[in-house]
């Protein structure tokens, strides 16, 4: 049976993704910092799947976090033989009014943990000659979001990372596949402050839609897919716009 490393799997995609993998019969290496709601997820999938999914209650966004994650698998022996970066979160609001301090964690967790992660295990995989690399980035990924600066930013970051040590690891046998998922609903929407943002999530789909899409697209081992036929169409758009319009829509979507 194959083992797979889910970051962020306590809830929203990542719990999803946890099914899907379950389903397929993968044991699921379960992290996040809510030990209760890992427990919940590795529950359901025993009875649902009769399979021991493997709880670790950890903070990611700690700049140390993905070292004392790698320590804890090496000393259970346990071998990754696919990475699902999923974890992250959103501040949204005014950048000169920015909890610093959330910012800084915001960071850590969407882009040093999950590059940390990537180099430790994919050198595991180079090793084992196999091995694939799932990264959950954002559509906020091809421009500049204003209200939403550093989400946007740290995004970008996942995508061009990913596209890049896709390039770098295919010839070695290791597969690496990003997904751009647009709003979706999820925990997501209140803890980025984003209660007043219905309009964005009124047609949003379910994380469980994004995360059999997830999964069938690192299968078919794409690099590079969006969700939604709606967020595809977009973001090619973005191409023949100015940035400077694409910004002030940005801004304009994230106000309404």
């Amino acid at each position: 049976m194959k083992t797979v490393l889910i970051t962020g799997a306590s809830s929203g995609i990542g719990k999803e993704l946890a099914w899907v993998f379950a389903e397929k019969n993968y044991r699921p290496i379960l992290v996040a910092r809510r030990k209760s709601m890992l427990e919940i997820v590795a529950q359901d999938i025993k009875e649902s799947f009769f399979i021991d999914a493997i709880v670790i209650s950890l903070d990611l966004a700690k700049s140390d976090s993905a070292e004392k994650l790698m320590e804890i698998i090496d000393n259970q022996n346990l071998n990754i033989d696919v990475l699902v970066n999923n974890a992250g979160f959103g501040d949204y609001g005014d950048f000169y009014q920015t909890n610093t301090v959330k910012m800084e964690s915001m960071m850590n967790l969407n882009m040093l943990t999950l590059t940390k992660l990537s180099r430790i295990i994919s050198a595991k995989m180079v090793e084992q000659g196999f091995g694939q690399i799932l990264n959950i980035a954002s559509t906020a990924a091809f421009q500049a979001v204003p209200s939403f600066a550093v989400y946007a930013a740290t995004k970008a970051y996942v995508l061009h990372f990913s596209e890049a040590i896709a390039h770098e690891l295919k010839p070695l046998g290791i597969h690496v596949t990003t997904i751009c998922p647009g709003p979706t609903h999820s925990e997501f929407q209140e803890k980025a402050g984003m209660q007043n943002s219905d309009k964005l999530f009124d047609t949003a789909p379910l994380a469980f839609l994004v995360a059999e899409f997830a999964f069938e697209a690192m299968m078919k081992r794409k690099t590079l897919a969006i969700y939604g036929s709606k967020n595809q169409f977009l973001t090619f758009m973005l191409r023949f716009s100015p940035r400077k319009l694409n910004t002030m829509i940005a801004a304009k979507m994230m106000k309404d």
